[in-house]
């Protein structure tokens, strides 16, 4: 056996890249080393819960803290050109890293799709710091004014626009009693381009996600189309909603990485891999960068990562790699206060029960990238309802 370690390069700081180097951090044959733009790990799940009032340690967990004990690597980074020849990358600081195997899982970024005004004005929770100032504004309205804005649209009927939605009406009523301001009657709408929210989900799925959003009092705004923003007003499918407040969760579109350094991307704008999750030969795409079957799922992302994970392994002891098989995920999505909606295989579960089962994801999601400890804490914070009203710094 050759002495010298494979060096193993990985592209991002989200699940993908994040549990490829756990699964060989410790492994003999490789040297990982993780480039990541942010040096928090950024728990998706939790970040509506993050805009209206939760602990931010169920959202971020620093990169330092996962990799404290294990032999990685982390640079604070951003990659830029991939020379694949030499095999090495390029990043935004002039520095270059070389590799003997390269992993991308850099994820996704947000899409405006060119509507006019919209990355200008409209507010997001794609991050940390979106999911922060989201929240911030909600304070400043009600402490500056001392009336909240009439009303709150949310665009995009997928799994995140539905749970923000979905606590925005109670966490409102929440603002304006910290804040000593008489209950005003507000409007949250979900404004969504198809004829039904979550359109890839079953239609029986929809349907009951559908009345548990009209029972908290959100308004659907189905077959509507965003065509323009300004600083108070949403143009929608021709008709204006004056709102102050716009939150975008409907458009994500591939890593601009993938794009410059000229991956081959499929119709999907995903990039092509084969049976192996190559893109080329040692180069390996995993997560939502990828075209395979349930891309864009934290599940899937996990999932690439052992799996790739284990075929290096195989590949460093002389064995012949196993061909990749999707896991369908199971989809849960809270809709309100512990509700949720649950899709397992063919079985539907909604409500209470749904709820304690996304608790439970939630705590397992934590303890793949973290010991049952730590993993625990940041779950507690998950769950936590304390909050410091960030206008005036007082609890």
């Amino acid at each position: 056996m050759n002495d010298e370690k494979t060096k193993l390069l990985i592209l991002g700081g989200g699940f993908g890249g994040v549990k490829t180097a756990l699964e060989l951090a410790d492994n003999p044959n490789f040297s990982v080393t993780l480039i990541s733009d942010q040096m928090n790990f950024r728990y998706y799940p939790a970040l509506y819960h993050a805009a209206t009032g939760g602990n931010p340690l169920a959202s971020s967990i620093p990169l330092s803290e996962i990799f404290a004990d294990k032999h990685v690597k982390v640079i604070n980074d951003r990659a830029k050109k991939l020379d694949r020849e030499a095999r090495k990358l390029e990043c935004a600081s002039g520095k270059s890293y070389p590799y003997d195997i390269l992993v991308v899982a850099l994820g996704v970024v947000t899409n405006y799709f060119g509507i006019k005004g919209l990355k200008k004005y409209s507010y997001g929770i794609k991050t940390l710091e979106d999911a922060q100032e989201l929240r911030n504004h909600l304070h400043q309205l009600v402490a500056d004014e001392r009336k909240p804005d009439l009303n709150y649209v949310v665009i995009g009927g997928g799994a995140t626009g539905v749970e923000l939605a979905g606590v925005l009406p109670s966490y409102l009523r929440h603002i304006m009693k910290k804040h000593g301001v008489p209950q005003k009657a507000v409007h949250v709408d979900l404004v969504e381009a198809e004829s039904r929210l979550m359109p890839h989900m079953p239609r029986s799925y929809s349907l009951v996600v559908q009345r548990r959003l009209r029972r908290l009092g959100v308004d659907l705004h189905l077959n509507q189309r965003v065509e323009a923003e300004t600083a108070d007003k949403l143009m929608l499918s021709g008709h204006p909603i004056q709102s102050q407040t716009v939150i975008w969760t409907a458009g994500v579109t591939n890593h601009p990485f993938l794009v410059v350094n000229k991956f081959r991307m499929s119709e999907h704008g995903k990039v092509m891999v084969n049976e192996l999750l190559q893109a080329e030969e040692d180069i390996y795409v995993i997560g939502d960068n990828a075209d395979t079957p349930y891309s864009g799922m934290a599940q899937t992302a996990l999932h690439d990562a052992i799996f790739i994970s284990g075929n290096l392994r195989r590949l460093a002891s002389g064995e012949r790699p196993l061909p990749y098989k999707p896991r369908r995920p199971i989809y849960v999505t809270p809709a309100g206060p512990r509700w949720a909606a649950v899709q397992w295989s063919n079985l539907h579960i909604y409500g209470r029960l749904g709820w304690l089962l996304r608790e439970t994801a939630d705590l397992i999601a934590y303890h793949d990238l973290q010991p049952w400890w730590p993993a625990y804490k940041h779950w507690v914070a998950g769950n936590s309802s304390v909050e410091t009203c960030p206008v005036c710094a007082r609890p």
